[in-house]
């Protein structure tokens, strides 16, 4: 679900790692294929990125697809009684991550609350705990 927590985290962290690699909205927008108004109105929160745009300004501004879906509140956040340092995110395949940034918002979220149940029935299943 979408929070006013998420879509300023978003903005924040999309608008911070681009100055800190010295780009202008313009050049973010050249590289990403996103119009530099757009990106604008998310860093400033007033919109709030898909996962497509998400999956578009990831590779120019070197952040891991994972990290910004979770920022965004795509994909849950990892648990910390599963061993995973803090910082690293469980990535999609590749394949799968390409298909469904292509689908509207709300396909998107349904499919990773879909697909978190589906992981969690499976871990249950083979005696192991999240």
């Amino acid at each position: 679900m979408t929070t006013a927590s998420n879509r300023n985290e978003i903005g924040k962290t999309l608008k911070q790692r681009r100055l800190s690699l010295e780009l202008t909205l313009r050049e973010l927008a050249a590289k990403s294929g996103v119009s530099a108004s757009h990106i604008a109105r998310v860093e400033r929160g007033e919109r709030f990125p898909s996962g497509h745009i998400l999956r578009k300004v990831a590779k120019p501004l070197d952040l891991d697809e994972s990290l910004l879906m979770t920022i965004a509140g795509y994909l849950p956040e990892p648990s910390s009684e599963t061993g995973e340092e803090p910082g690293l995110y469980r990535r999609l395949d590749p394949y799968v991550a390409k298909v469904l940034s292509e689908e509207p918002v709300h396909i998107q979220r349904a499919v990773l609350s879909l697909l978190t149940i589906v992981k969690t029935i499976a871990e249950s299943l083979l005696g192991k705990q999240d």
